[in-house]
């Protein structure tokens, strides 16, 4: 009999799923309690003492997470996952597992804000030493090592302009001083890539977007090494609390069946409006890695299976000409999130990126007039027309 090698689609439709195990519901069940009635003490004292697999206490795990869960840990080919209550539970959870007093973390200067400020506003304070670099080139990662370094965090492609990170690179360069690398790879999702495959300790994602991918739920997903995530969850889930709900889990992992469909729809389209608004005389630039003028188009290429959803573009006139794209389209919504089957646009100074002072964000790349687009599963040719629109609007606006 041949051997079942389940593809991209067939995992993130089967993986983790199993019927109901006393109706044999096809779909299984959402298991909305918030604790669980064991056999007797002893049943109870060895669950508790992880001698024996079960669940206890809803806090603690819940068979709708754990379905999530082992999908999850397919897709990004890691042994185990863990699922929390939001993409910035799963990045502060991971971090506060990691760090301590004295330790140094070594960040891309170009993540989302939120996550910006966490490193730099909330771990500094608890004496963590922090140095933000271009992760686009290793040797800025390599020159920022110290003694005391734990962790490499990278984004790639990176929250908002789209740079790219070598991840075997840059693996190779924190197993070589003792720290850990670990990815958010929201944009990306496992279907383009897989940064645990390339050398990666963890990899991170915020599923309130690709994965969920109908802007319905919130959640954040962990994936690497059973050891590390059974270290990230007891006591540091536990204790810090921010677990996903059954019902966002259940959400979650009905998205992740068409993940793959959608995000070759994803890509398809993106791939058609990047091209559409670099040829645009109101477009200054056009950040997205499968454009050919991308600095990392070759990285995206090797490292990647496609370029993905997401781009940012400059427009000219600076805020005035933003603003006047993103309030003159009318099918796109204005919206601050991203991954979801419809367009989105935003301004990312103001939005996600408010975080960051004017200087800071300048100095990245994040300017003025950028707009940030998640470009959605519509017909390419409606997106188009509707920046078209937008963008003659710029003219009379910028002249």
């Amino acid at each position: 009999m041949k051997k079942l090698d389940l593809k991209f689609n067939a995992r993130a439709i089967h993986a983790g799923s199993r019927p109901c195990p006393v109706t044999g519901a096809h779909i299984g069940p959402i298991y909305r309690t918030s604790t669980f009635v064991m056999d007797n003490v002893e049943q109870a004292i060895r669950i508790s003492q992880g001698e024996e697999e079960g669940y206890s206490y809803g806090r603690f795990g819940n068979p709708t997470e754990t379905e999530l869960e082992e999908k999850m840990a397919a897709l990004e080919n890691g042994e185990r996952a863990l699922a929390t209550a939001s993409g910035m539970a799963a990045i502060t959870t991971t971090l506060m597992t990691f760090l301590k007093n004295g330790d140094h973390l070594i960040a891309g200067d170009i993540i989302y804000g939120c996550t910006y400020g966490l490193i730099r506003d909330v771990l500094t304070k608890f004496g963590i030493e922090v140095t933000f670099v271009d992760t686009s080139d290793l040797k800025n990662i390599e020159k920022a090592v110290q003694p005391n370094t734990k962790v490499i965090y990278l984004e790639t492609p990176c929250n908002p302009v789209l740079k790219l990170a070598d991840i075997q690179g840059a693996a190779q360069i924190a197993h070589n001083s003792g720290a850990s690398l670990i990815v958010d790879s929201t944009f990306a999702t496992p279907y383009l890539q897989n940064p645990l495959d390339l050398g990666a300790d963890l990899v991170v994602h915020s599923a309130t977007k690709y994965l969920g991918g109908h802007g319905d739920i919130v959640g954040g997903i962990i994936v690497g090494s059973k050891e590390t995530i059974a270290g990230i969850r007891d006591p540091h889930l536990q204790f810090f609390g921010g677990i996903i709900s059954p019902g966002d889990a259940f959400l979650i992992i009905r998205g992740l069946k068409t993940l793959g469909i959608r995000m070759k729809s994803h890509c398809e389209n993106a791939q058609k409006v990047a091209e559409f608004l670099e040829a645009h005389p109101m477009v200054e630039k056009v950040y997205y890695p499968g454009l050919p003028s991308h600095p990392q188009h070759e990285l995206a290429r090797r490292q990647m299976r496609g370029f993905g959803g997401m781009m940012s573009f400059d427009v000219r006139g600076g805020f005035a000409g933003g603003k006047t794209v993103m309030n003159n389209v009318r099918m796109i919504s204005l919206a601050t999130s991203l991954g979801c089957i419809d367009s989105l646009i935003q301004h990312s100074p103001s939005m996600s990126h408010f975080t960051m002072s004017k200087e800071e964000r300048e100095k990245v790349s994040i300017m003025e007039g950028q707009v940030r687009l998640s470009v959605g599963i519509e017909e390419a040719e409606n997106t188009i027309t509707d920046l078209e629109n937008a963008l003659a609007e710029v003219k009379k606006v910028v002249g």
